[in-house]
């Protein structure tokens, strides 16, 4: 049973950084793809970055290039997403997807909340 555990959010102040972190458990990361995506209230599910395992490769939105980036831990199975110079609108619910084929996203982790303040 694949399961994905993030976790890592917080409340920070505007310029401040957090590193959240995707464990996926139940399957050895190999080619898939690892996804952050974030929701605030009364919005839509927002893409933020898909990671390509194989390819060690990140594909950001455009909200959060220069600022976002990802890191992992091929031991632990994780995928990291280091948020820096956060702003009060990266406040959301965050979560992470892995896509195992080439269209949906199979497994999703449960949120991890971001509060950013100004």
């Amino acid at each position: 049973q694949v399961q994905l555990v993030a976790s890592g959010g917080g409340s920070v102040q505007a310029g401040g950084s957090l590193r959240l972190s995707c464990v996926v458990s139940g399957r050895t990361l190999s080619n898939e793809v690892v996804g952050w995506f974030r929701q605030a209230p009364g919005k839509d599910r927002e893409y933020v970055v898909g990671y390509k395992w194989s390819y060690d490769t990140t594909y950001p939105a455009d909200s959060v290039k220069g600022r976002f980036t990802i890191s992992r831990d091929i031991a632990r199975n994780t995928v990291y997403l280091h948020m820096n110079n956060l702003r009060p609108d990266d406040t959301a619910l965050y979560y992470c997807g892995l896509k195992i084929g080439r269209s949906d996203w199979d497994y999703w982790g449960q949120g991890t909340q971001v509060t950013v303040s100004s």
